[in-house]
């Protein structure tokens, strides 16, 4: 493999200009330092240290170079003994500077100012080479949550159309007439779910049109017996966003399991409002009697719902969101809050 650039002992060309303006910008300091301690030809000693100073920063760089290179973190023990080197010879120059010992040579001052010199290379290195590290892991991360969120949301139409699909089929057989305006419902929310939801983030207001479309379709589905109660609040603000077809699932499951209860009516109630800087989404609805010791959502289906649910709430809403299923001897409840986007 060709060696780059960033292997070399100076790097990057940048990197040799940079020294160059360091190199001219440190003579100050030490020419005054080598001055105060009375050395003679101050001004030679201190463009020798200068340069010494420089060379011991790009060998500490290029020391540690390969092994930096596979870090994410700087080691601990690294950084103790960065800082110990760094505290010693601070207090060895500073020593050396102010108390005359009886007999000062170049060799007491200079030994300590390459060691700061070299550890202060190794941190530049060790520092840069795991922020570069850090950079490119959340990239790859973020390459892989987004191609995940698209297999996730690429999978909800699929999901939705074969749950709807099988229903509509049991209908065809017993109640027959009911289909022909199911089959027109069925191709505005398809239209939507394949079509308009190609965004990560779509407004609330198209979502909210979604669900309602959904829910007439499913009254008029299931027929008298359903009692439904909503509380969907009217949204105007297009700068309010969310991920799409979020809440289909939980609406799915709720008609679903409401349908097999025994009892003559069907209670589903179903909330979705914004509150100050939240969404707020919950459905209750009853149960059939097969179901009591059974887990909620346990069919396969509702299953992988479930899972794309919350999988793509984990990617979207990181630490911004709750989500909340129970079940007592009378409802499933779902309660879910996330932080709102904007856009």
């Amino acid at each position: 493999m060709k060696p780059s650039s960033s292997t070399s002992f100076f790097g990057k060309n940048l990197y040799f200009y940079l020294a160059i303006v360091g190199g001219i910008l440190l003579f100050a300091p030490m020419d005054s330092y080598v001055d105060s301690i009375s050395i003679q030809e101050h001004e030679a000693v201190a463009i020798s240290i200068s340069i010494f100073f420089i060379l011991a920063v790009f060998a500490g760089r290029y020391v540690v170079q390969v092994w930096a290179n596979n870090l994410t973190a700087a080691p601990r023990s690294f950084l103790v003994s960065i800082v110990t080197v760094m505290v010693i010879s601070g207090i060895w120059l500073f020593f050396h500077a102010h108390f005359d010992f009886g007999h000062r040579t170049g060799i007491l001052f200079f030994v300590p100012l390459i060691m700061i010199g070299i550890v202060s290379g190794a941190l530049l290195k060790v520092m840069h080479a795991v922020t570069q590290n850090q950079l490119s892991e959340a990239q790859k991360q973020a390459a892989h949550n987004k191609s995940e969120l698209h297999l996730l949301q690429s999978q909800l139409s699929p999901h939705f159309l074969f749950n709807t699909l099988n229903n509509m089929y049991g209908l065809s057989i017993t109640d027959h007439q009911k289909v022909p305006p199911l089959l027109l419902k069925l191709a505005e929310l398809l239209r939507y779910s394949v079509y308009d939801v190609s965004e990560t983030f779509v407004p609330l207001a198209n979502e909210m049109a979604y669900i309602k479309n959904y829910i007439e379709f499913e009254r008029i589905r299931i027929g008298d017996k359903l009692v439904l109660t909503t509380d969907l609040e009217e949204m105007v603000d297009a700068e309010v966003r969310i991920a799409p077809m979020l809440f289909i699932v939980f609406l799915e499951n709720a008609f679903k399991h409401s349908k097999n209860t025994t009892s003559e009516q069907i209670f589903i109630h179903i909330s979705l409002r914004v509150w100050e800087n939240s969404i707020l989404f919950s459905v209750k609805n009853t149960y059939g009697e097969k179901e009591v010791s059974g887990e909620l959502f346990n069919s396969k289906s509702s299953g992988f719902g479930l899972q794309n649910v919350t999988k793509r709430l984990e990617l979207l809403y990181p630490n911004a969101h709750e989500l909340q299923i129970t079940k007592d001897e009378m409802f499933y409840k779902v309660a879910l809050q996330m932080k709102m986007k904007n856009g």
